[in-house]
């Protein structure tokens, strides 16, 4: 299957938008880039399908300015980061529209930045390890695509949640130690060929009880190779554009050596949030609370301005980012 060509990123002056019922307008301060912004850009269905031209950006932190009919609550003037858009789209933009009941106050101990970077990635890295995998103390966790946003917090989350031994995946020195300074115990190269049989060794010849799988292609089939007995794989994208397959010998290994006791979950945080509000609406209550304790901190990697949004994009596509990459729509380039 060929890979679609990504629409280019126009950086020009819009209407500003006008709340509707239910909604507020927000005096955006600082959008997060996901890499479900890049995907969009190609017309695909992931993570849904999107109608082009649009507006990229799924969260934002900044302050509320309007109102739409019906809505008194958060206070015009307040704080706020929010999931944007009814299709998770507009959040690159000085001023973007929120449903008023998916706006959450900014609490002491968070900037805004920082508020910004938590929502989606850090949500997903939390319900992934605790809800969809049901990751257990002292269980080892594989992280692949470790220094990236979800990767980052999946790190911390699973140090906090009892984890044994969380190893980190990256392809670059720089990425190698941004997942060591993130909490990892140990961390491998998955450019080189034999890094399934290091993350044995790692784990004392057990394998991984948990995976966080988000690339597809021949680095889900490795990352399977990883995978120890009862343990669980939870695939959250596809971030290499290419299907998720299965050679031969995954085939034999996974679907016909049933005394391993492997598992494969597919996850999409929308719909679970959207299916699960009350869980995801905990979940995220305690994801803000481990933040503004400082028990998990907000890796930000880049913070460039609204301008340079398709630069943000490359650099994401190239793999040269570690954290979180935020917009600021108010900066001068």
């Amino acid at each position: 299957m060929g890979q679609r060509r990504q629409r280019p990123l126009l950086y020009e002056d819009v209407p500003t938008p006008q709340p509707a019922p239910g909604q507020v307008l927000i005096r955006v301060e600082a959008a997060a880039v996901n890499y479900a912004d890049l995907m969009r850009r190609s017309n695909t269905t992931y993570p849904f399908p999107t109608s082009l031209p649009y507006i990229p950006g799924s969260e934002v932190a900044g302050t509320v300015v309007a109102h739409g009919a019906g809505v008194s609550e958060p206070p015009i003037g307040s704080r706020v980061f929010a999931l944007v858009g009814h299709d998770g789209s507009s959040g690159y933009a000085q001023y973007a529209l929120a449903p008023a009941a998916q706006t959450i106050p900014i609490p002491p101990g968070l900037t805004i930045d920082q508020a910004c970077a938590l929502v989606v990635a850090g949500l997903t890295a939390l319900l992934i390890l605790r809800d969809v995998s049901g990751l257990q103390p002292g269980e080892r966790v594989l992280v692949p695509a470790a220094a990236g946003g979800v990767g980052s917090y999946a790190i911390q989350l699973a140090k906090l949640f009892g984890a044994g031994c969380v190893i980190g995946a990256a392809g670059t020195p720089e990425r190698w130690a941004a997942v060591l300074a993130a909490g990892a115990d140990a961390v491998v190269d998955y450019t080189q060929p034999d890094w399934p049989a290091l993350v044995r060794e790692y784990t004392a010849g057990h394998g991984a009880d948990v995976i966080l799988e988000m690339n597809g292609g021949k680095l889900f089939t490795e990352s399977l190779a990883s995978l120890a007995p009862f343990g669980r794989m939870v695939v959250y994208g596809m971030a290499g554009r290419t299907p998720l397959t299965f050679d031969d010998a995954a085939i034999l290994r996974f679907f016909y050596n049933p005394a391993l006791n492997q598992s494969l979950h597919v996850f999409n945080l929308g719909l679970w949030f959207g299916m699960r509000p009350q869980a995801g609406g905990a979940a995220l209550g305690e994801l803000i609370d481990l933040a503004a304790s400082g028990k998990l901190k907000v890796q930000i990697g880049h913070v460039l301005p609204l301008s340079r949004a398709a630069d943000a994009h490359r650099m994401i596509e190239a793999r040269a980012t570690t954290g979180k990459v935020i917009l600021h729509p108010w900066d001068e380039a």
